[in-house]
């Protein structure tokens, strides 16, 4: 018959196999909560860039819209300063001007 003793520190090692097993597991229960989480939060940073990016649109729109107008109004602005000019060239005519200015009495009324 053979002679068998148990080996001393075989508990202590199926314990310390068993906790080390927990611990894995615990570990790999962690890092498959922050996968979730990482993903989640890319998520949500893709949904704010294509947020960003359409906002970003829409002001580059703005701007340029703003910029036909202002080219509009710089035109129309230098319309009316030469007309104001013509105008006050053919109604106020300098007073060196060659055509003499006819008093008016003060009596007169317009014709």
């Amino acid at each position: 018959m053979l002679n068998w003793r148990r080996d001393p520190g075989y508990e202590q090692r199926v314990i310390q196999h068993e906790q080390r097993k927990m611990q894995h597991e615990q570990r790999m229960k962690q890092l498959e909560s922050d996968i979730l989480r990482v993903r989640s939060d890319s998520e949500r940073s893709k949904e704010r860039t294509k947020l960003i990016e359409k906002e970003i649109l829409r002001v580059r729109s703005d701007r340029e819209q703003i910029e036909k107008e202002i080219e509009q109004l710089r035109q129309e602005n230098a319309r009316l300063k030469t007309l104001n000019a013509s105008v006050r060239r053919l109604c106020f005519p300098p007073e060196s001007s060659s055509i003499p200015q006819t008093p008016t009495a003060p009596n007169c009324k317009p014709s």
